[in-house]
């Protein structure tokens, strides 16, 4: 059988980062064996349905490049690919269950439930809807097949609980997990779980089981959290009489603290995204903020998956062909906003310029501003490699487009002599007079110039940059003359001279 993995969101909100993770290990997984990746959407439970998260999780997904190849908008076999419309599914399986003994009706009401809790708490204890006192509620088993129909025939409300464990059964169930090995779990100390709840509608459990099982899932790579859940899983497999899929739990995305689950609070608090996309005006996304999703898959990759060797900066198909659920790691690991601001710093500066060229048009394009006469691809490779993020690209670009307006009262005090103006005024007659246009040309030049009138090039260069830029920053000041023109240069001195006095 060919390898088939899924990932299976609710729709509650926005994509979380661990999430996205999670999905990414399970497309690796799925290339690397020749496989398939199933989106399913999980939204049994319509109470905590949110308008858009479907589109949102699509969207995030596509972004990332992590693509499924069947979803409820590329429709496979296996389909329907949303849990709510796949209730006569498991209408079907729970009747199953129901005949085999595997699965009963219980009318409990939750005030009598919440009853029993509080009296173990009372006695120090914790009640356990389970093997230990079933035959003693309000359920098909100790009420008989008689006063059940009596009830239904009424309209009782009830829900449909898996029959966890007879004594019939193991006492230790050994599991095997593809990450953490060998796990044991005390099977009597298992509850009855609801299977399918008073509105009709499966709970987590049955539809995620049936579902796994009629999709043809071979492996269920999902989060930790849901370890706990592997047993009564398992149980609900053999419960069927199917063979189960192999488990493989990932752990948690640490806070960059490393203690606790990385949360929505914590990038608000300590000012960096955790969703791939912008949800809200709250929840401000990595696309948003300048990230590209090839560095945010290399980086999630290595958050909790670890290749072997030194190398860190992998493209996809390299992380494809070296990735494995072996080499996934137990512990959780810890999302340090300045590492991931690194990979996309290393990313950026290895991307073809031409690649960034779309992103510097749709801030002109967003300004109205006409960059006839400039070359943007020119533009894009001399500030290249001064990027971190995509939103870096406008403040590092600005001046090229804009002359300044105002210039930095700080440098202007420090390097504006009282001999500048009439240095520049030279160094813009010079410029008003030539034919160079490349940087080491105008490099040359004014270099000439500075000898022949005994005048220090720190004098001039500083200066310069000040009138070109307005400040004390940006690159090469020569390749600034040769993008801006040698024209625009001696606009940009005359405006310096005459707006800077001493």
């Amino acid at each position: 059988m060919s390898v088939r993995v899924r990932f299976a969101p609710s729709p509650t909100g926005p994509l979380h980062i661990g999430g996205v993770r999670t999905a990414l290990y399970n497309y690796l997984f799925a290339k690397k064996h020749g496989g398939s990746f199933v989106l399913r959407i999980e939204d049994t439970d319509q109470s905590r349905y949110v308008s858009g998260a479907e589109d949102y999780i699509h969207d995030a997904l596509e972004w990332m490049g992590i693509v499924p190849d069947e979803s409820s908008k590329k429709m496979g076999a296996a389909g329907p690919y949303r849990q709510s419309e796949r209730k006569a599914l498991y209408i079907k399986h729970i009747e199953l269950l129901l005949g085999s003994g595997n699965a009963y009706i219980a009318f409990d009401s939750p005030e009598e439930l919440n009853t029993l809790r509080k009296d173990a708490e009372r006695k120090g204890d914790a009640f356990i809807y389970n093997w230990k006192n079933r035959d003693r509620l309000q359920n098909s088993i100790a009420l008989g097949d008689k006063e059940t129909q009596e009830r239904l025939s009424k309209g009782d409300p009830y829900v449909i609980r898996f029959r966890a464990y007879t004594s019939a059964e193991a006492q230790v169930l050994t599991l095997h997990d593809e990450v953490r090995g060998a796990v044991e779990i005390h099977v009597p100390l298992l509850d009855d779980k609801i299977l399918v709840k008073q509105d009709g509608m499966p709970t987590y459990h049955l539809a995620n089981v049936v579902d796994d099982h009629l999709m043809e899932i071979t492996h269920v790579i999902r989060g930790e959290e849901w370890l706990p859940s592997m047993a009564l899983h398992v149980l609900l497999y053999k419960a069927f009489g199917w063979v189960p899929p192999a488990f493989a739990h990932v752990p948690l995305i640490l806070k960059p603290s490393g203690k606790g689950k990385l949360s929505k609070r914590d990038g608000a608090k300590l000012g960096f995204p955790v969703f791939p996309l912008t949800w809200d005006k709250e929840t401000p996304g990595f696309k948003e903020n300048g990230y590209l999703p090839g560095a945010l898959t290399n980086y999630l990759a290595l958050l909790g998956w670890n290749p072997g060797g030194q190398k860190e900066l992998f493209s996809l198909k390299e992380i494809i062909d070296s990735f494995s659920l072996e080499n996934i790691t137990k512990s959780g690991g810890r999302f340090d906003p300045d590492r991931c601001k690194w990979f996309n710093q290393q990313v950026l500066h290895a991307s073809a310029a031409k690649s960034l060229v779309p992103t510097l048009e749709k801030e002109l394009y967003k300004r109205g501003i006409d960059a006839a006469g400039i070359s943007l691809i020119d533009v894009v490779k001399l500030i290249q490699g001064r990027l971190t993020l995509l939103t870096d690209i406008w403040p590092e670009a600005e001046f090229f487009f804009v002359p300044p307006k105002s210039y930095d009262e700080k440098d202007v005090n420090k390097l504006w002599k009282e001999d500048t103006s009439e240095i520049l005024t030279a160094i813009s007659g010079l410029l008003g007079n030539t034919a160079a246009q490349s940087d080491e040309e105008i490099r040359a030049l004014i270099k000439s110039w500075a000898t022949e009138n005994a005048v220090g090039l720190g004098k001039i260069m500083a200066p310069l940059r000040i009138a070109l830029v307005g400040g004390m920053r940006g690159p090469d000041v020569f390749a600034v003359c040769s993008i801006l023109g040698v024209a625009a240069c001696v606009d940009r001195i005359k405006n310096a001279t005459i707006h800077i006095s001493l």
